[in-house]
Parts: structure tokens; C-alpha cells; sequence
């Protein structure tokens, strides 16, 4: 049915070619025409492409039966995540309408990793022409695997500059209701809201948990929702050599003062390419750490620095009331200033052996990563040998040494240069690492306000995703391989990115 009305101006039009083979296993569903970018086309529906041309008038000086050629554009069904009918509606009419078409919306690599939306008109005005393209696309769209329909979402409205309820009811929302994604949303009010909520809440419920924030708050959704995972299997969770995988995927929508995860994810801090990957239902099996004391499991996390790493963070965390950008500042530079390193002791298990390793010494700052960690001022990672995936941890141990030198080693990070290549610098590909604080005594006062800045009951602090964590005893990581499916991408498909954090 052609997609004008009655009026319409006739013009001589070449009849319908054939349809333009199809590639192996790809038969056409359907065929019309549909007026797309106010060109008549003829459209051709397949289970993996939507392709159409235009429908151009026969060459009036070509001789009979000449067609002008019409460049054919194709749409990848795959990448799109929503389809809905086109009506034109009065002012404050809900529903009905009159029916000009439908409209298809597709995710689109814009530039850089990220991400973004755009619509395609298909006008026509029959009811039932519209009705069968509807039922079609719809179809082929609930065939799509790991795509969510439900979601529990929480939103950390402290985080940063508090804009986090800003992304995702003016950002994130939308662009769920529009793929017809159902949510359940809690706005926390305290530190440790939602690991409270996933302790109670019935996952199977949903398709998948988002947590909009930064590192902190992702933190503990992260470990709210395994330690549920192992509630609902029986464990006891203090203690868990096997734990077992989250039942549901986890979604990261970055609106934090560090966003480390979801630039790892993402290659980006962008909250629209954030959503669509969970829209789009891209998924990556992670690996996960647990931190356990001897007797008991601390928490779920992906990376951790013990030392300079922690401190700051420790020292920021004391300075609430600054704003974040300034408070992080002053905190990196008190600390550098004070530079002085942990004395512990280290004890690992290298990858592929069954001999550990010790090691035991004054160390300026220890970081335990079972991601690479990237972010603007590491793009290759803080951690750039280790994978999401790759069933290890990398060990960065950095002795003792100047000021200088130390600062060298941070300013590496942010350049092409291997952040690694010192003397005072050891790397290793792990499975396991305990970390065993030696307390010190005889210090005079200063010293010991440096060492116990974290608690006066000289508690060490460590800095897990972003999180602060004190802790007396020693502390023992493990990595368990793949054991969340997180929203993403492989960070090794990623292209450099420009986007701006702060991860130190």
C-alpha cells in the first residue's frame, strides 16, 4: 500500500524489482513500502536486517524497462531495542489516535565508546499493513537473549555533586521505558541501604540489579548482591571458599566523584552508553575478589589498595564536608606530603603454581586489581595485564623509596610510559594474597596520628573499589573467576578514550 493518501499525486514509478538476494539462512519476512525520509520505499524485513531503497520513477529517456539504481540502507536487527507505533494524538488525548507508522529506535556507536539512540520513521497509513510490521519486529526483538524486562535499581542521591537522581530520572529513566523495561527503584538514605534491600529482596523477581553512583556505592551493591547469592544457596557466610555466581546481572550507571567500573565497562563516563548496554542486554562474565579476615568474610569487591591508595581515600572520607573535588585534592596532597610507607608482611600464591611466596618489608602502597581498572588517568588501566575475565589478580607492590621517585611512579599512570618500569616496583600474576599489617611501637606522636588516621584503635584502612574499609588484622584475598555477569563490553574491544576521572 503506498504510504501516501487519497490526493496523492500519480507518478510513473518503476514496478518492484526482486528482492535483493539474501545472505544464507536470511529469508525475507516481509515486504512493503513504507515512506521513509518522505522517499517512497521498498522495504524488506529479514530476522537479522531491515533493509530498504528507494522506489525511483523508470528513466524517461532510459528506453523501457530501465531502472535507475537506488543505494539500499540496512539496519542491523540486533542493534535495535525498541519498536513502537506512530500516532498522531490531540492535546490531551492518552490513547488512540490516528496511526501514521511506525517507529523503530536503534543504539548507535557515536563516537569514541559511546553510545546513543536515533529513530527511524516507517510512514504508512493502513492499520493493518502497520499492525503485521509491528508484530514482526516485536517478535524478533523478544528473541534477543540477556535483553532485561525487569530491573531493581538503586540511586545514591549523595553521590558527587548529588546528581545522580538527575542522570537517572532525566537520562537513564527514559531511555528504560521506552525499551519497556518494568523497574523497581530505591533512593537510599544511608550507607549500607541497599546491601539491607538485597538481603531481603527476591531476585528472582527481576533480570537484572543497576546501581546509579560512584565506585562506593557500586561497591555495595556489588557485594549486596553476591552475599545475597550465597544467603539463597545456604553458605555460611563466614567463610566461603566456593562461592557461588550472582544469579542476575549488575548494571553501573556512572554518577560518582571516581567511576572506575564503569569506565572499565564502558571505556567512558557517560550514563547514556551506560544504559543502553544494559538495555542492549551486553553482558561480560567478571571476575570477583573476597577479603576475609581469619574468621570472618569482610566483602565482595573487584580491586584494592592498602597503603598510599588508602590512606587518601581515609583522609578524604574525613573531610566530608569539603566539596569532592577539593576534598580529594587536599587529601592526595596531605598524604603525599606525610609520605611514609606500611610495614607488613605479604604472602602470595603466583598463577599456575602451588608455591607461595613471601615477602616482607616497608611497602608505600600495595594494589590487588582483578580488573584493569581504566579511567582518563590510567587509559591503560591501573592495573593494564590483568583482563575482566581472565581468572587472575595482579599484584602491584611498591617498596620504599623517595618522595620523588614515588611521584614519578603516579605520573606514569597518565602517559605511554610503563608505570611499572622502577627498581622500587614488583608486579606479579596472582590467585591469592594475604596482607598482614605489623603494628608498630615507640612512635613518636605525629607518627602515630599518621598511622592511625583511620581509627584510634589503629584499624589500617583499605581502599576497596573506592570504598573505605579499616581493618587491624591480616587480610586475606582471593579471586574467583568469573563470578558476576556485569553490563559491558570487553575492555580489549575498547578504543581509547577521552573521557575525564579521577582515580587516585
Amino acid at each position: 500500500l503506498p504510504p501516501g493518501g487519497r490526493g496523492s499525486r500519480r507518478r510513473r514509478v518503476a514496478p518492484l524489482a526482486a528482492a535483493p538476494p539474501a545472505e544464507a539462512g536470511e529469508k525475507p519476512l516481509l515486504r512493503g513500502i513504507f515512506e521513509i525520509s518522505k522517499r517512497s520505499c521498498d522495504v524488506v524485513l529479514s530476522a537479522r536486517r531491515l533493509r530498504w531503497s528507494p522506489i525511483l520513477p523508470e528513466s524517461p529517456t532510459g528506453g523501457t524497462g530501465m531502472v535507475l539504481q537506488a543505494h539500499e540502507e540496512i539496519i542491523e536487527m540486533k542493534d535495535v531495542f525498541s519498536v513502537k507505533l506512530k500516532r498522531r494524538c490531540f492535546v490531551g488525548q492518552k490513547k488512540g489516535g490516528t496511526l501514521l507508522g511506525i517507529t523503530i529506535f536503534k543504539c548507535v556507536n557515536k563516537e569514541e565508546n559511546k553510545l546513543t539512540d536515533c529513530a527511524i520513521h516507517l510512514n504508512n497509513l493502513s492499520e493493518d499493513h502497520c499492525h503485521s510490521w509491528f508484530r514482526h519486529l516485536k517478535e524478533i526483538l523478544n528473541g534477543f537473549q540477556n535483553r532485561p524486562k525487569s530491573l531493581k535499581v538503586f540511586v545514591n542521591p549523595s553521590s558527587h555533586k548529588r546528581e545522580a537522581t538527575h542522570v537517572y530520572y532525566d537520562q537513564v529513566a527514559p531511555l528504560f521505558k521506552l525499551a519497556n523495561i518494568r523497574t523497581d527503584v530505591t533512593v537510599t538514605e544511608y550507607e549500607g541501604h541497599a546491601l539491607s534491600v538485597l538481603k531481603e529482596c527476591e531476585l528472582q523477581a527481576f533480570d537484572g540489579v543497576v546501581c546509579v553512583g560512584g565506585d562506593g556505592s557500586v561497591s555495595e551493591v556489588a557485594h549486596g548482591l553476591l552475599l545475597k547469592a550465597q544467603i539463597d544457596a545456604g553458605k555460611d557466610t563466614n567463610y566461603i571458599a566456593t562461592p557461588v555466581r550472582a544469579p542476575i546481572p549488575l548494571g553501573v550507571i556512572p554518577a560518582g566523584t571516581t567511576n572506575i567500573l564503569a569506565h572499565t565497562l564502558c571505556g567512558i563516563k557517560h550514563a547514556v552508553t551506560a544504559a543502553l548496554h544494559i538495555v542492549m542486554g551486553h553482558i561480560q562474565p567478571v571476575d570477583v575478589c573476597t577479603f576475609s579476615t581469619p574468621s570472618k568474610l569482610l566483602r565482595f569487591g573487584f580491586s584494592a589498595m592498602f597503603g598510599f591508595g588508602a590512606r587518601t581515600l581515609a583522609l578524604a572520607e574525613k573531610h566530608r564536608w569539603m566539596p569532592s573535588s577539593q576534598r580529594k585534592d587536599f587529601a592526595f596532597i596531605k598524604t603525599l606530603a606525610d609520605l611514609k610507607p606500611e610495614e607488613c608482611e605479604l604472602s602470595f600464591l603466583p598463577l599456575q603454581t602451588i608455591r607461595k611466596l613471601q615477602k616482607y618489608g616497608h611497602f608505600l602502597n600495595v594494589s590487588i586489581m582483578a580488573i584493569p581498572c581504566l579511567c582518563s588517568m590510567a587509559p591503560r588501566g591501573l592495573a593494564p595485564n590483568t583482563r575482566l575475565n581472565n581468572g587472575s589478580m595482579a599484584l602491584i607492590v611498591v617498596q620504599n623509596t623517595s618522595r620523588t621517585e614515588f611521584i614519578k611512579h603516579l605520573k606514569r599512570y597518565a602517559s605511554v610510559k610503563n608505570q611499572f618500569n622502577f627498581p622500587f616496583v614488583e608486579t606479579y600474576t596472582v590467585q591469592e594474597v594475604k596482607v598482614q599489617p605489623r603494628l608498630k611501637s615507640g612512635l613518636d606522636a605525629k607518627e602515630n596520628t599518621y598511622l592511625n588516621a583511620a581509627s584510634a584503635e589503629g584499624n589500617y584502612p583499605w581502599n576497596i573499589d573506592g570504598d573505605l574499609m579499616k581493618e587491624a588484622s591480616e587480610v586475606h584475598v582471593r579471586v574467583h573467576p568469573q563470578l558476576i555477569d556485569l553490563y559491558g563490553v570487553n575492555t580489549d574491544d575498547l578504543e581509547s578514550s577521552q573521557a575525564t576521572c579521577n582515580c587516585i
